[in-house]
């Protein structure tokens, strides 16, 4: 990691693998701001981290740049991220597009832009996004989510293109299943644990901080530019095969 980065902002910092990358960045000796909508969960983050909290929806790009004036952010972790519907896309509420598209792909794209003209011109930072499989091949019932998270990860791509001279580095973390609380508003009454998570061995949040420490560790001239990891007993893709014609 290049010694000369101090701060770090992460958004989605309450649950899931955000609050697992809050305690390993303070770890590593730097000033965290943690981006998050739960006023309580940002306190009780705050005492048992010593983060700073910014309790801010992603999607306000502006009350977060507010809350950051006059701080040079040497490390943006873009780690907010819904999947507010499960259904086939014939079938999705039109809200539920918008807002998986706004929260998963325009809200990091408006924060990156906000942010990066001055790691740009102090020639430090390290961009790092949390990605999808979903957004690395095709999942049933993810018509909406599946598209913001494969644009995450060619705006990964472009950034890298535009960004090279700057000494700026671009990550991308493309996790498997985790263990966190991505689909509890898409899977109704409380049944995402049963389906998706007993008697599975599934990544756990403190893992995919690991593998950011690890890639924020190296030398600032070594650029990890995308890591997939998925649990041992996962395979990507969605492919299923049903009967025709359907009863």
């Amino acid at each position: 990691m290049s010694d000369s980065y101090r701060v770090a902002v992460v958004t989605g910092a309450t649950s899931g693998i955000g609050k697992a990358i809050v305690p390993m960045l303070r770890a590593r000796g730097l000033t965290v701001y943690a981006v998050g909508r739960s006023r309580e969960a940002l306190e009780e983050l705050a005492d048992r981290s010593g983060a700073i909290p910014i309790q801010a929806d992603v999607r306000n790009t502006a009350s977060i740049v507010e809350a950051l004036a006059d701080v040079e952010v040497d490390i943006l972790v873009n780690n907010a991220g819904i999947l507010s519907s499960r259904a086939k896309f014939h079938q999705i509420e039109p809200a539920d597009i918008d807002a998986m598209i706004d929260t998963n792909l325009k809200a990091p794209m408006h924060l990156t832009r906000a942010i990066l003209p001055g790691m740009v011109e102090r020639q430090r930072g390290h961009l790092i996004y949390i990605g999808s499989s979903g957004g690395r091949a095709p999942y049933p019932n993810m018509g909406a989510y599946g598209p913001s998270k494969a644009g995450i990860s060619l705006f990964c791509d472009n950034l890298r293109c535009d960004l090279l001279g700057s000494s700026v580095r671009v990550s991308e973390i493309v996790p498997g299943r985790v263990q966190t609380e991505l689909y509890r508003t898409s899977i109704p009454d409380g049944q995402a644990a049963a389906l998706l998570y007993d008697e599975y061995r599934s990544i756990q949040p403190e893992h995919v901080a690991r593998i950011i420490n690890d890639v924020i560790d190296l030398p600032v001239y070594v650029d990890v530019a995308r890591v997939e990891v998925f649990p041992t007993d996962q395979a990507t893709g969605g492919g299923t095969m049903v009967k025709f014609p359907q009863k």
